[in-house]
């Protein structure tokens, strides 16, 4: 999945990027970004022109209540479980509920987690880290969410980490859960992306990769084919 977040780059941008994302094979689009100043405005109208380039669905990928429109297929309804503020584990979905309903998006739910360095959607999200190396405490995050019915558990290293998230951390994750594995944040090379499919993450997101380079064919091409290969690959193991 691309993720665009309409706070780095106006609508026709957007459409451009994901245009061409669609082209090389990405699965969704995902719309949103981490900046507690983002309006509803601002993400209408990206999905907008968004949704006049791309066949594939255009999910909302909300930092609030206030950002959710309609025009998109679907929306993350994310809770971010290890957030020590009621505001991001609640409260902003309740808000949002009713707008949600009105628009007639459909809900996916979906626990949040956030693990080092969580970048600036930590600061915001008032999360409490986990490790890097500390499987143990994501497997346990990822069963509660599996536990509440959510139907994705999101690991996050935030956009802009340095690396991704370990490979050890998404196959404890996979194993212990029956629900879809999403990995993000510092994905940006073939072999990570591969590294992370072949460990049991069902979607790879990127965003930074082609937030910062203007040769999309270059830099997420490489990086979707990478992601088709390894889903071979783990198809023919499972079969």
């Amino acid at each position: 999945m691309t993720l665009l977040d309409p706070d780095k780059q106006a609508p026709r941008e957007a459409a451009r990027i994901a245009e061409a994302a669609g082209r090389l094979g990405t699965d969704a689009v995902l719309i949103g970004g981490s900046s507690p100043g983002l309006s509803r405005q601002e993400v209408a109208a990206t999905v907008r022109s968004v949704r006049a380039a791309v066949g594939v669905p255009v999910i909302l990928f909300p930092s609030n209540a206030a950002v959710v429109s309609a025009g998109a297929d679907a929306i993350f309804f994310m809770s971010l479980l290890n957030s020590r503020s009621p505001r991001y584990l609640v409260r902003e979905q309740k808000a949002a509920a009713p707008a949600v309903r009105e628009a007639k998006l459909e809900p996916i739910p979906l626990g949040y987690l956030l693990v080092e360095p969580g970048m600036r959607v930590g600061e915001v999200g008032q999360a409490d880290l986990i490790a890097r190396d500390d499987v143990d405490e994501a497997v346990r995050y990822a069963l509660a969410a599996e536990y509440f019915g959510m139907a994705i558990v999101y690991l996050e290293a935030g956009s802009g980490a340095a690396a991704p998230i370990r490979a050890e951390m998404v196959s404890g994750v996979r194993q212990a859960v029956s629900i879809l594995v999403a990995v993000g944040g510092g994905v940006r090379r073939p072999d990570q992306a591969s590294a992370l499919v072949s460990a049991g993450a069902d979607i790879v997101v990127t965003g930074t990769v082609v937030e910062r380079c203007e040769a999309i064919d270059d830099s997420l091409g490489p990086i979707i084919e990478a992601v088709r290969r390894a889903r071979q690959g783990q198809d023919a193991l499972g079969s």
